[in-house]
């Protein structure tokens, strides 16, 4: 643990290996410009193909974005209608492109909430791009951190239950690996566009030692130059994971 500790200490002037973000401010985007909601969410897919094209071009190892939340089901019904079908269209007009710049897609969250049709498309982009090496674009649909957390206890005390597991064996680096982003790295710089300053509910344990960066930018006017803005910011600190900074600083994290 302390290797892996160690190991992943950041000290200024490092690209985040994984980027993290709530893309909020679609439907405020088009009120502003007396359009209707959705106007804001395709707006809001063209500022995510740009974002993911820098990102690979960075050579970000993981951009994780939270497309449609546990909660947004509270939205109006019309709405969460026309996200399906923005969501559907999306992958099929967009996976070929991944694809094609070697980089891997990966949809988590309840994936059992989706119509049929839009679960078929999902497992089918996730397995067309999932040799690819370079960026993993991770899209966060119907997730929710708390039912991650949930999801990833009752898999631990149904191994418990039928002895695939001790139950003193249960401990933070355990219930790490039932979580559904287990093989990626913990976001490094978790960013929110639109104003609000809070997680909202996403990527709640991996959050606990990213940098946080927060912006007034509605998602759809969120470009490179913003992006870049925001991974400067992360470059100019000093992440000691509970460290002194001269611990840091000397390297002498045991």
């Amino acid at each position: 643990m302390a290797d892996e500790l160690a190991s992943s200490v950041i000290v200024n002037g490092s690209i985040p290996r994984h980027i993290a973000i709530i893309m909020d401010g679609n439907g405020r985007w088009a009120q502003k410009r007396m359009m209707p909601r959705i106007m804001g969410h395709h707006a809001g897919v063209k500022a995510v193909r740009k974002i993911v094209e820098y990102c690979a071009k960075q050579n970000v190892e993981v951009l994780s974005l939270f497309a449609f939340s546990s909660e947004n089901w509270r939205r109006p019904k019309d709405e969460v209608s026309l996200l399906m079908e923005l969501f559907m269209s999306t992958l099929q007009s967009q996976v070929d492109k991944l694809d094609k710049n070697n980089i891997r897609l990966r949809i988590i969250g309840d994936k059992e909430a989706f119509p049929d049709k839009l679960r078929e498309k999902i497992h089918a982009a996730e397995a067309q791009t999932a040799q690819n090496s370079g960026l993993t674009l991770v899209i966060a649909a119907n997730y929710g951190g708390r039912w991650d957390i949930a999801q990833a206890a009752q898999k631990i005390a149904h191994a418990v239950k039928v002895g695939q597991i001790d139950e003193r064996d249960v401990n933070e680096d355990l219930l790490n690996r039932y979580l559904v982003t287990a093989d990626l790295p913990e976001p490094d710089l978790f960013i929110r566009s639109g104003g609000e300053e809070r997680v909202s509910n996403f990527l709640l344990w991996q959050l606990a030692y990213t940098e946080f960066f927060f912006t007034d930018v509605l998602w759809p006017d969120f470009d490179q130059a913003m992006m870049q803005t925001a991974m400067d910011s992360f470059k100019g600190r000093q992440r000691r994971f509970g460290h002194t900074g001269e611990q840091v600083i000397d390297k002498r994290i045991l």
